[in-house]
């Protein structure tokens, strides 16, 4: 018993400590972000019009789909153009980004049929279509559930021209569809999501990318195709990953874009987190393993039914844990969620850690209707 009490004791502390990490992160972040900006790009001129082409792979109609893709038409950057992937001219996401073309007619895009990708990443065979299609060297890949603000090249385009990286992810403000499990997930990522990516820059800098909005240089491209990722699920993060191992330099942007979650329903919104954790955990096992210090409040609580008359570590632990969502979440991703529902958050915390502990086991995972297997390695395969 002495021995689970101390084990309990260790997880609690150690909790305790990521927060605090987590506080100095988040200002770090913040600081950076501040130093970042430019009253030339608040104004509206163009700092400097390096090429930027923004590849979009889509696959079907999705909710706010429309004004996701409008939020890159509506652009207000002289040098850039727009690529977008389907399989068949069948999608209904092409007449959607044909109906956009027609109605946006001085912004330079493509629609590309790729046809059936030839191995299981379909997003990375998109990718590679459009890279080898694209007109400039500074590239943008981009989620079709990603929405970003008029200024949002400009600002990319100062960071490019400050030479600040070769590769970058821009962190992104999650916002929910109508359904409450797509609220609290949102709340996750705005929380404890981002904040365990921002502690990762403070301890070891950044050697990785996330997936929804990447910008990179063609350079890492020859280096790392596509088509050398294509068997990954989390192609994302091993870009990032050999990217750093390369030499070239991985940092996050300062631009934050927002990613809508649209309207899963509960079983949907389930299966995908739980994919999410499986390939997480094959991507990187130990750092998965030390995931259980970004889950405090279940810890804490964990604790207090061991040690019932120590209630004062659940007090504390939840005050750790809201001034860690709130440095995250307020000051860097400027995140009105999670003012209005922070009462969600501890629900949230609880899901997160349920779904951390399930990803531990199962190698199965269901992405766009299909099964398949996650392998050792981080790769995947088609199961049906």
């Amino acid at each position: 018993m002495i021995f689970v009490e101390i084990a309990a004791g260790v997880l609690v502390a150690g909790s305790w400590v990521y927060c605090v990490l987590g506080i100095v992160a988040a200002r770090a972040q913040g600081r950076e972000k501040r130093t970042s900006h430019s009253p030339g790009i608040e104004t509206g001129v163009c700092a400097t019009c390096v090429g930027i082409s923004v590849l979009k792979p889509l696959a079907g109609i999705e909710n706010g789909l429309e004004l996701n893709l409008r939020s890159f038409f509506e652009q207000r950057y002289p040098n850039f153009e727009l690529l977008f992937a389907v399989r068949e001219s069948s999608d209904p996401a092409a007449a959607l980004v044909e109906r956009l073309q027609a109605a946006y007619p001085g912004v330079a895009s493509r629609l590309l049929f790729t046809g059936e990708p030839p191995y299981a990443n379909a997003k990375v065979f998109s990718l590679s279509r459009m890279t080898s299609a694209a007109a400039h060297n500074v590239l943008i890949t981009s989620d079709s559930d990603v929405r970003a603000g008029s200024g949002f090249l400009e600002r990319i385009a100062l960071e490019i021209a400050q030479d600040r990286y070769d590769l970058a992810s821009c962190p992104y403000r999650a916002v929910p569809g109508p359904h409450i499990w797509s609220l609290l997930e949102a709340l996750g990522i705005n929380t404890e999501f981002w904040g365990g990516v921002f502690v990762a820059k403070l301890v070891e800098g950044v050697r990785f990318t996330v997936g929804p909005t990447v910008v990179v240089r063609r350079e890492v491209l020859k280096a790392i195709p596509w088509d050398g990722l294509s068997r990954y699920l989390a192609e994302d993060f091993v870009l990032g990953q050999r990217a750093a191992e390369l030499g070239f330099r991985v940092d996050l942007s300062q631009v934050l874009v927002e990613h809508h979650l649209g309207d899963d329903s509960g079983k949907q919104n389930f299966s995908h987190r739980l994919r999410w954790a499986r390939s997480s955990r094959r991507s990187r096992p130990w750092g998965y393993v030390g995931q259980i210090f970004t889950n405090p409040l279940p810890l804490a609580i964990i604790f207090i039914a061991i040690m019932p008359k120590l209630w004062l570590v659940l007090v504390i632990t939840a005050l750790l844990r809201a001034l860690t969502a709130y440095a995250t979440a307020g000051w860097v991703l400027h995140d009105p969620l999670c003012r209005r529902w922070w009462f969600l958050i501890p629900v949230q915390d609880l899901l997160s850690f349920g779904f951390w502990w399930a990803g531990f086991s199962g190698n199965r995972i269901s992405w766009r209707g299909r099964t398949y297997r996650l392998l050792a390695d981080g790769t995947f395969e088609l199961v049906r």
